[in-house]
C-alpha cells in the first residue's frame, strides 16, 4: 500500500481518537488588510471569521460519506474503491463453495470506517451489492437495491420527525452509486438501461467502465461516446445533473465532466517502480499501466469528482433533492393527501405540496416544515 498520511480504523464503530492527538485549531485572525488600517480604523467588521469558527465546527464533528457499488462480479468494485481512498475499505469476496459463489438473490452488505487525514475525520460507508447482474434472469434485480436505499431515507424521516430528536441524527442516506459498466466496447446493455433509469430518479448515479485497461484508445472513446448517446436517448440524468447547476461557473465545471462521462477507470492496489518512482499501476508484459496518469485512465478524474470537488454538493443533493422529494411523498401518504406523487418520481417538492413552483429544482428553494404530532398523524406546516 501507498504510504500516506491517511489512517483508518476497520470497524463498524466510530473511532474518538484522543485529545491529545490532535492540536487545537487556532483562534480566527482579521485579515492583513484590515490590520493595515491602523489601530484607529474601524472600517474592518470581521464577518469573514464565520469561514473560520465553520471550518472550527466541521473538524470538531467530522463528516460522513455513504457509497454505493453496483456491478456484475469480477469487475474490480472492490479493488477500485481501495484505490480511491488507499486503503482496504471494502469487503473482498472469499468464498469456499460453488454455493456461496453466486448468491441466490441480491445481497446488501455495508461495512463502515473511520478516517483521518490531516487532522479531517470522515466516517466512510461503502454499501456492496453482490449478485447484482449474476444471474440468468435479471429481471427486477434493481428492486431489492431501490428498497435499501428508500429504507435509509425512511430511517433518516423517523429520526427527523422524533419530538424529542438526536442533536446529530446519523445519516446512513445513500450518497453516490457508482455503477460498473462492463468493458464490451459496444452499448449499454438492457440490464444497465433499466438500473440507472429506476436509479437516477433516487441517488447520484456515477456510471464508470471498469477495467478500461482491456480496451484500446479508440475503442474506450467509441465506448464512451456510446454510452453518452444511450444515456441521452434513454432519458436517464446521471451525476451531475443539468438541471442542478446553481449558475454559470457550475454549468461550466459541470459541463466538461458530463462530457466525460462515464470514467474509463483501473483499480490496483499493487505498487511498481516506474522510472523512479513508485506507483500504484497494473504490470504487463508490455508496460506498466499507471492508475493516477490520466493518459492511461480516468481514475484521477473520478477521484476528484467524488471526494476532491464535488464530495459536498453530492451530499446536498442526496439531502435537499432525493431526500426531500421520498420525505414529500411519504408525508402527503401519511397525510392521506390523494394527489401525492407516485413512489420513485423525481419532482419539485413544491409541485408535490400543491404549490406552484417559482424555478427550477435546486437546494436553496424548498418550505420550511415543522412536524407536530397529534393522534400519531403528522401534519406539515408552511411558513
Amino acid at each position: 500500500m501507498l504510504n500516506t498520511d491517511l489512517s483508518l480504523s476497520s470497524s463498524g464503530s466510530e473511532v474518538n481518537p484522543s485529545h491529545s492527538n490532535m492540536s487545537a485549531p487556532p483562534h480566527p485572525q482579521p485579515p492583513a488588510k484590515g490590520a493595515s488600517h491602523g489601530a484607529g480604523d474601524f472600517s474592518y467588521v470581521g464577518i469573514d471569521a464565520i469561514l473560520e469558527q465553520m471550518r472550527r465546527k466541521a473538524m470538531k464533528q467530522g463528516f460522513e460519506l455513504n457509497i454505493m457499488i453496483v456491478g456484475q462480479s469480477g469487475l474490480g468494485k472492490s479493488t477500485l474503491m481501495n484505490t480511491l481512498f488507499k486503503s482496504k475499505v471494502s469487503r473482498k469476496s472469499v468464498v469456499s463453495t460453488p454455493e456461496e459463489r453466486i448468491p441466490k438473490t441480491i445481497e446488501i452488505k455495508s461495512i463502515s470506517h473511520d478516517i483521518e487525514e490531516k487532522g479531517v475525520r470522515m466516517k466512510l460507508t461503502v454499501i456492496d451489492t453482490p449478485g447484482f447482474g449474476d444471474h440468468i434472469n435479471n429481471e427486477n434485480c434493481w428492486q431489492p437495491i431501490m428498497k435499501f436505499i428508500n429504507d435509509q431515507y425512511e430511517q433518516y424521516l423517523q429520526e427527523e420527525i422524533n419530538i424529542d430528536r438526536k442533536k446529530r441524527i446519523p445519516d446512513s442516506r445513500v450518497h453516490c452509486c457508482m455503477y460498473f459498466i462492463p468493458p464490451t466496447g459496444h452499448c449499454l446493455r438492457p440490464l444497465d438501461v433499466e438500473f440507472m433509469s429506476r436509479l437516477s430518479k433516487v441517488v447520484n448515479i456515477v456510471p464508470v467502465i471498469a477495467k478500461a485497461d482491456t480496451l484500446t484508445l479508440e475503442e474506450r472513446d467509441f465506448f464512451k461516446q456510446t454510452i453518452r448517446e444511450g444515456l441521452r436517448a434513454n432519458g436517464i440524468d446521471v451525476y451531475p445533473q443539468k438541471e442542478f447547476d446553481e449558475d454559470a461557473d457550475d454549468r461550466m465545471i459541470n459541463d466538461k465532466i458530463r462530457e466525460m462521462i462515464p470514467f474509463a477507470v483501473v483499480g490496483s492496489n499493487q505498487e511498481y517502480q516506474v522510472n523512479g518512482k513508485r506507483l500504484l499501476g497494473r504490470k504487463t508484459k508490455w508496460g506498466t499501466i499507471e492508475v493516477e496518469n490520466i493518459a492511461h485512465c480516468e481514475f484521477a478524474h473520478l477521484r476528484d469528482l467524488l471526494i476532491r470537488t464535488h464530495m459536498q454538493n453530492i451530499k446536498d443533493i442526496t439531502s435537499s433533492i432525493h431526500y426531500e422529494v421520498y420525505r414529500v411523498r411519504r408525508l402527503n401518504e401519511t397525510n392521506g393527501q390523494p394527489n401525492a406523487q407516485p413512489p420513485n418520481t423525481l419532482v419539485n417538492p413544491q409541485q408535490a405540496n400543491g404549490v406552484a413552483p417559482t424555478s427550477r429544482p435546486t437546494h436553496s428553494r424548498y418550505p420550511l416544515w415543522l412536524y407536530f404530532s397529534c393522534n400519531h398523524a403528522l401534519s406539515p406546516v408552511y411558513l
